[in-house]
């Protein structure tokens, strides 16, 4: 797996602000460190949503979370 960006501390101090819960379908849906580690990944590199790697779960489902409702 990729090396994470958030650390056990500064992930404690931004849980309770992300939406998610672990009966949410989706890979990320379970896990929101999963999903805020997708994001952060995306940030970090500037790549495509396309281009985000499978361990992440499938990127159209973290792009779907991702985005605001139009």
């Amino acid at each position: 797996m990729t090396r994470r960006v958030l650390n056990d501390a500064q992930w404690a101090i931004i849980e309770p602000f992300c939406l998610g819960k672990k009966n949410d379908p989706g890979q990320t849906g379970r896990d929101p460190r999963l999903f805020m580690e997708a994001v952060l990944w995306i940030v970090r590199t500037g790549a495509q949503w396309r281009e985000l790697p499978g361990e992440f779960g499938r990127w159209n489902s973290v792009f779907k979370r991702f985005r605001p409702l139009r």
